[in-house]
C-alpha cells in the first residue's frame, strides 16, 4: 500500500491539492497529515481524490468544532483524530502527532512500525532506535504548504517501508498569473 504523507499545510489548497495529485499519479492509496491544516475548509481539497486521509490538527488549530463535523460527512473519507492518533495501515503500526520530539518518543518504545510528525518543517526521513531492540521509522514531511521551506512531502509504501521526500510540483503557468501580494503599511 502506497501512502501520502504531509504536514503544515497553512491553508495552502493549491500546494497541498498540488501533492496529492502528484501523490496519486504515484499509487497513493491513502493520506496522512501530520497537523496544521488550520481552516477545517482545506480538508475539502480531498474529496475529488477519494481517498482515505488520516489527520491531526498540530499547534495552529483553526476551528476544532467544524474540523470534526467535516470528518462527519459521508462524502468525505477523511478520519480527524485529534491531537495525535494510533492507527494501523496495511499490517503497520503508525503513530501521527505533530511534534518531532513526541514523535520521536513514542518511536523510542517500539510499539509503532513508524512514527509520523511536522511542526518544524524540516523535511526528513530517519530511524529511531527503540527499546525492543529494533528500529522505527521516523517521517517528517516537511511543510507542504511551503511555509518558510520549498513545499514537500513524503511517498512511501507500506509493504517495502521505503519513503521518499519529494517536492510538491508547482505549475509554473499558474503563477505567472498570479500577482505578487504586497504587504499595507499605514
Amino acid at each position: 500500500m502506497k501512502i501520502c504523507i504531509v504536514s503544515d499545510s497553512h491553508d495552502n489548497r493549491y500546494l497541498l491539492s498540488a501533492a496529492v495529485k502528484d501523490a496519486c499519479a504515484r499509487g497513493a492509496e491513502a493520506v496522512l497529515h501530520c497537523g496544521d491544516v488550520v481552516a477545517p475548509t482545506t480538508l475539502r481539497i480531498f474529496k475529488p481524490f477519494g481517498l482515505p486521509v488520516h489527520v491531526i490538527h498540530g499547534n495552529n488549530t483553526g476551528d476544532l468544532y467544524s474540523m470534526a463535523q467535516l470528518a462527519q460527512d459521508a462524502e468525505h473519507k477523511i478520519h480527524y483524530h485529534g491531537q495525535d492518533a494510533g492507527i494501523k495501515l496495511h499490517g503497520r503500526r503508525i503513530f501521527i502527532v505533530h511534534y518531532p520530539h513526541y514523535a520521536r518518543a513514542m518511536g523510542i518504545t517500539g510499539d509503532w512500525d513508524m512514527v509520523c510528525c511536522g511542526h518544524d518543517h524540516k523535511a526528513e526521513i530517519d530511524t529511531i532506535d527503540n527499546i525492543k531492540q529494533r528500529q522505527t521509522l521516523f517521517i517528517n514531511p516537511g511543510t507542504v504548504g511551503g511555509v518558510g521551506a520549498d513545499p514537500t512531502y513524503v511517498m512511501g509504501d507500506l509493504e517495502s517501508m521505503e519513503f521518499e521526500i519529494i517536492e510538491v510540483p508547482i505549475d509554473e503557468k499558474l503563477l505567472i498569473n498570479r500577482k505578487p501580494v504586497t504587504p499595507h503599511h499605514d
